[in-house]
């Protein structure tokens, strides 16, 4: 139904052309899903917005190749020679798009049944009354709780796996041909990851429909792709069936991929990346290490008794944090006066030990109250009751002045490092401004030499330190984040879904990097995350929240291993393992 020859999209930069995509090919059937795989930058979406012909021109600009689609009703079309007028028949028509982030594609000032409902009145013949109809028929097929509501809710209102489900309604609303799925999960919990990909493999079953689907993460691919592509820079660098991508993968950046993910059964020193697996030369060309995935995974696991031996290690110690009963209510007012009706229990008599160097990882689903948990610990909520004991201080009951002179030992890394960054501010300066606060070091020349250095061991370069937050990726801004947390030589650091956004390759980086600062600055972590497996890798122990409380706490094998609530194991359930013996399984179904 889709063949793609030859594509090569370039774009015009203040620093010359630069070729998005190149010569990519792909072919497509009816009624099956193709995978497309690759870190930011591979060119992953530029080969989708390629596809539906919404490259932005200027400065992009499609230079060659044919995109030839084939309706169910109608004959083989190269969309390249259409016009644009031409192309409305089709777009939104016969292929559709789910876009990576719900919150900036639905429309903020118009309810989300009108949304739905106008691209049906847009494509077909039907009357408002039918269109509205036809909507919320969407919203139950897609299994949105309370349709009639929902369609008269605006975006802010609904969660975001609920605004997902309103752009696969939207998408499936004129029964594409073609639906092409752009990260459509990349931002969600994994419980609701999973009901979402049960979802769009049961609506492309029930409408024999095509699918594109694009992820940096090779574990969701195997929970629904038939074919897949890896993309780098660009270019296509393989291909094949599910299977063969992952029983056989022939080029090192595919091997890299698969292996830096973290596995739930297995624990790892480090994780491997896609350096371990090949270089790149200054000309572009790849150069591949002799190095297979199960060799380097064989180098880099714990085995049970060094495990045993570090947790035995860390609980001899004397406790550095101790919360205990912690409660956060906050207050839900209606009226003009705030009358208060209810509290909002967000954490609701949480209490756990941490010691020195250990890692605890915080773990559940959005809402749960992680986040506030971690906030309220470093005061930045104040608590509605409990104690929050730090070297044996009441931090709770700490004035404005006390808790200045605490910063300096309790840290953060928040989720979004763009968002915590001050985009006026240079990020030297930005990791030398609580050296300056705290007057920390003679002079700015003493500071500036230190922060250089901190630099360079979370891997930036010198030159980095006039350089703005929107001139770096997501991953080296989240480095610059470690760095300023780091700045102050802090106890203990509360991680805050501080790799959920990025690629796995940069999230495997990451991840090694706050193992290897832990070790050298004997740091002691909250790690807060909503995927296990991460949490599992950095972790000695971890406590699963559900609700504001905590489910069940223990060492991160057994609580893997050997979960005891129910909870607990539909998280464990829901994370894509991504293995051979899986993928076999769901073809075989």
């Amino acid at each position: 139904m889709l063949e793609v020859r030859n594509l090569t999209t370039e774009f015009e930069t203040e620093s010359g052309t630069v070729r998005a995509i190149e010569n990519v090919s792909l072919k497509l059937e009816r009624g099956k899903t193709l995978g497309i795989v690759g870190e930011s930058g591979s060119g992953k979406s530029v080969t989708s917005l390629s596809i539906m012909r919404l490259i932005p021109m200027p400065p992009g600009k499609i230079t060659s190749g044919e995109i030839l689609f084939t309706p169910s009703d109608g004959p083989t079309q190269d969309l390249l020679k259409l016009t644009h007028e031409e192309m409305y028949h089709y777009r939104g028509n016969r292929i559709s798009m789910i876009f990576q982030e719900p919150m900036t594609s639905l429309n903020p000032v118009f309810t989300c049944g009108f949304q739905v409902a106008e691209t049906i009145m847009l494509h077909q013949n039907v009357t408002k009354a039918e269109a509205k109809q036809r909507t919320i028929e969407l919203f139950n097929e897609v299994k949105l709780p309370r349709p009639e509501n929902i369609f008269n809710s605006y975006p802010h209102q609904i969660s975001g796996g609920q605004k997902q489900r309103v752009m696969i309604a939207m998408a499936m609303s004129c029964k594409p041909d073609l639906l092409i799925a752009d990260e459509p999960t990349t931002a969600l919990d994994v419980t609701v990851q999973l009901t979402i990909l049960e979802l769009m493999r049961e609506l492309q079953q029930k409408n024999n429909m095509g699918m594109m689907f694009i992820t940096h993460d090779l574990g969701v691919i195997a929970e629904i792709a038939d074919e897949v592509i890896v993309m780098y820079k660009g270019k296509i660098v393989e291909q094949g069936t599910v299977l063969e991508i992952f029983g056989n993968p022939q080029h090192p950046y595919t091997k890299g991929l698969l292996a830096c993910r973290p596995r739930l059964d297995k624990k790892f020193k480090i994780l491997p990346t896609v350096s371990d697996f090949m270089d790149e030369k200054p000309d572009g060309s790849i150069v591949e290490k002799n190095i297979s995935v199960s060799e380097k995974i064989q180098e880099v696991i714990i085995s049970q008794d060094e495990t045993d031996s570090r947790n035995q290690k860390l609980q001899s110690r004397e406790t550095l944090l101790s919360v205990n009963n912690l409660k956060v209510y906050f207050p839900i007012t209606k009226g003009v006066f705030s009358t208060v009706s209810g509290y909002v229990k967000a954490v609701d008599d949480v209490s756990f030990d941490v010691k020195p160097g250990e890692t605890l990882g915080l773990v559940g689903e959005s809402g749960c109250g992680k986040t506030t948990t971690g906030r309220a610990l470093l005061r930045l909520v104040n608590p509605t009751g409990g104690q929050v004991l730090f070297d044996g201080k009441d931090v709770s009951k700490y004035s404005s002045s006390q808790l200045k002179d605490l910063r300096k030992d309790l840290q953060i890394i928040f989720q979004d490092p763009y968002a915590s960054l001050n985009p006026r501010i240079a990020v030297g300066n930005a990791i030398m401004e609580g050296l300056q606060i705290h007057n920390v070091m003679s002079n700015d020349k003493e500071r500036k030499e230190y922060v250089l250095d901190l630099m360079n061991k979370v891997g930036l370069l010198k030159r980095h330190f006039d350089n703005y937050p929107h001139e770096f990726s997501g991953g080296q801004r989240q480095r610059v984040c470690i760095a300023r947390a780091l700045a102050l030589k802090p106890k203990f650091i509360v991680c805050d879904e501080s790799v959920s956004a990025l690629d796995v390759s940069v999230q495997a980086q990451v991840l090694n990097l706050l193992t290897s600062l832990r070790e050298e600055f004997n740091l002691t972590y909250i790690f807060i995350s909503h995927d296990l497996s991460v949490v599992k890798f950095l972790s000695d122990r971890i406590a699963v929240m559900n609700a504001g409380k905590i489910e069940e706490i223990g060492y991160a094998n057994d609580i893997y291993e050997n979960p005891k609530r129910e909870y607990t194991q539909k998280l464990i359930e829901a994370i894509p393992h991504g293995t051979l013996e899986g993928i076999k399984q769901r073809l075989s179904l």
